[in-house]
């Protein structure tokens, strides 16, 4: 990635009714919840309402939570966040990346547990937690990448890693 994924990123993370969003700062380092958008159960993801919160909040990549099962492997949701991935990049000519996001939804449930003690009535805020979380591994993954990819010298052999 050698730098380019240091911009504003929104995190989607796609739910039956509600989509988590959340946002990192201009410097692709913090990533803070950014709200929700509703969804019909049973219908497309809210594409236009999506696309409208980007440009409001002037984001310049997208990251896509990749719903895997324990195995890693596609789920019927999976299928459906990577459609959402192709279709915001082809819309916005903005990178779009997708990444694992099993188990950021238990995490953000216990992290409102531990805040406020009950989630009832904040499942909107679970969600934006869940994004938020989702976000910050991207973070995290995006800066290792880069991290692995400086430490390789130009005149060492192809695959080598110092």
């Amino acid at each position: 990635m050698s730098g380019s994924w240091r911009r504003r990123w929104l995190a989607i993370d796609l739910g039956d009714r509600r989509v988590g969003l959340a946002m990192s700062d201009p410097g692709g380092r913090i990533a803070s919840p950014a709200g929700y958008v509703e969804r019909r159960a049973g219908k497309r993801p809210p594409l236009t309402a999506l696309l409208a919160k980007a440009s409001a909040l002037g984001v310049e990549g997208f990251v896509v939570g990749l719903p895997l099962d324990q195995a890693g492997e596609d789920t019927p949701r999976a299928l459906e966040a990577r459609r959402l991935a192709t279709e915001l990049g082809t819309r916005t000519g903005l990178p779009t990346e997708l990444v694992d996001e099993r188990f950021t939804t238990a995490a953000a449930l216990r992290a409102v547990q531990a805040m406020e003690g009950s989630t009832r009535g904040r499942k909107g805020d679970v969600d934006a937690i869940a994004a938020t979380i989702l976000l910050q591994h991207a973070l995290r993954l995006f800066e290792h990448a880069e991290d692995v990819a400086s430490d390789v010298s130009p005149d060492a052999p192809a695959g080598y890693h110092a």
